[in-house]
């Protein structure tokens, strides 16, 4: 991508697993679309979902989500302990390379229009994007939430919104859309169930009430963990930095004789922000970013690559190797799965790349740009897929080990371990499908392609039906200890349906090669 841009979306739904991963699939059906990550958070009831594209495919990335999101989400039913007023809550845009922030706030504007008319939602534009001064702060947009805006969007010309008639849609209610530069979601739990002392520490905190300046915070129970917690965005992370946050709510909760129980962010974070906490936190003397080995080590390749060196093997690849060989029970076959499928991506735009251009396939030109397409769009999704496999696996060994002494703790364990199980049955499913989409692209390629290379698409096809293979086996394994008969229903169809067709088509690719050099010998 030469233009990157950064939309993070924010739904009204972080307790159905599969409304989620819905609005995952609406997502990544755009053609350059990359998701990077997806946090739910029961209590919440919300999802945040981060995904990167050229500017183009990030609009139409932002309103195919809201479509689904409209069809999945009735703000009627919706509780949770976040603010809202949308089952789409929040769309911003960040720019990230090649692009500015006036490019997001038109990128805004236009995904704001795009969403009234299409969907007849309302949308109101912030941060950077609003259109007014009182606009600016998404926590004036919220006043009172659904139920207090469907009132006064009528009948108060203050909350008309900037898109749409003023009325909100009767499921779906109004979307808020706007450009704003990175911001951190970060969290702090206390060790107590006082939701009062939560607030006030979040009124001491917030830069309106006349705490740190950048910092918006409001006060959350926890009601499944019986704790509160304060929760805070950091809208400029280099002037209000994580470190500073932390010890304002720490030291504001001593005040009421409360100890911190732990943080979370939610979502990505940009490394400098870690830096700055190590840094400070270890009071360390003349430290330089040069001195993270991660950040030498790009400047070294980085120098390789400008003076011309012969190519080197990836030194990730060598790395991802080892740690599958290590003495560690993830990444394993769902990573491995999934680097398959990557793979047989990747010889498929292999094929492609050397069909495209020849005078004797000009017949098949725009269609082998098609498939190229689709190819690099699933080997994104299957890239992906390498560590999200490891990383729900640790999920679901970190709800394993949730306390379960009283009643209570066992209850929340439970949702938590089949919450995560879910998670881990959805990542492969994933997998499964691009591979299937990789090998059907690759029996059109085996038809049309260049002759030459039809034992790498051979090769392909193996390995897409590996890919598929492995998801399936992993999707088996846990499901056998979810407990929702009519998910596992689902996602157990759903991945033997692919892997079924899978099979012939990897068997015609086959058949297509063995043929060639039988009538070759003749």
């Amino acid at each position: 991508m030469k233009k990157i841009v950064e939309c993070v979306p924010n739904f009204s739904e972080g307790r159905r697993l599969e409304v989620v991963e819905a609005i995952v699939r609406a997502i990544e059906s755009v053609p350059g679309v990359l998701v990077l990550d997806r946090e739910m958070d029961r209590d919440h009831n919300r999802s945040v979902i981060t995904f990167v594209a050229e500017p183009e495919a990030a609009v139409e990335a932002a309103v195919r989500a809201t479509r689904r999101a409209a069809e999945l989400i009735d703000l009627n039913e919706h509780r949770g302990e976040h603010p809202r007023i949308g089952a789409t809550d929040v769309i911003p845009f960040v720019p990230i390379r090649g692009v500015t922030m006036e490019d997001c706030i038109a990128l805004a504007r236009e995904t704001g229009r795009r969403i009234a008319e299409e969907l007849k939602i309302p949308v109101y534009l912030y941060e950077r994007a609003a259109t007014r001064p009182d606009r600016v702060d998404l926590a004036n947009i919220r006043k009172g939430e659904f139920e207090g805006l469907r009132e006064a969007i009528a009948r108060d010309p203050d909350r008309a919104p900037d898109f749409g008639e003023p009325r909100l849609h009767p499921t779906a209610g109004a979307t808020i859309v706007g450009a704003r530069p990175p911001l951190i979601a970060y969290n702090v739990n206390l060790n107590t169930n006082d939701i009062e002392i939560a607030r006030r520490i979040a009124r001491a905190v917030r830069g309106r009430d006349g705490g740190l300046r950048y910092v918006k915070a409001l006060g959350f129970e926890l009601k499944d963990r019986g704790i509160v917690q304060v929760s805070m965005n950091l809208v400029d992370y280099e002037q209000t930095p994580l470190f500073r946050a932390f010890e304002m709510v720490k030291r504001e909760a001593e005040r009421y004789g409360v100890s911190v129980r732990g943080s979370e962010i939610v979502g990505l974070v940009p490394q400098a922000a870690l830096d700055a906490c190590a840094e400070w936190y270890l009071q360390l003397e003349n430290f330089s970013r040069d001195q993270i080995l991660e950040n030498r080590l790009a400047a070294a390749l980085a120098q390789l690559q400008t003076k011309e060196t012969p190519s080197v093997p990836e030194p990730g690849l060598r790395a991802f190797l080892d740690s599958v060989a290590a003495a560690t029970p993830a990444p394993g076959g769902g990573s491995a799965a999934a680097l398959a499928g990557a793979l047989a991506a990747a010889l498929g735009e292999m094929m492609s790349r050397l069909t495209l251009g020849k005078k004797r396939h000009e017949g098949v030109q725009e269609r082998l740009r098609a498939l190229l397409a689709q190819l690099e769009d699933a080997r994104r999704v299957l890239s992906t897929a390498i560590e999200a496999d490891a990383e729900s696996f640790h999920r679901v060994m970190t709800a394993y080990r949730l306390p379960k002494e009283t009643e209570e703790q066992r209850d929340v364990r439970e949702r938590a371990i089949q919450d995560a199980l879910k998670g881990a049955v959805v990542v492969p499913a994933r997998t499964a499908e691009a591979a299937h989409a990789v090998l059907r692209a690759l029996v059109e390629l085996a038809e049309i392609g260049d002759p030459n290379a039809l034992s790498d698409v051979a090769v392909g096809a193996q390995l897409a039906l590996t890919a598929i293979k492995g998801a399936y086996y992993n999707v088996l394994t846990n499901l056998n200890a979810i407990t929702d008969q009519a998910f596992n229903n689902e996602y157990h169809g759903r991945v033997l349906a692919l892997l079924e067709a899978a099979e012939e088509w990897a068997t015609q690719v086959e058949t297509m090669l063995l043929h060639r050099f039988a009538s070759a010998g003749e």
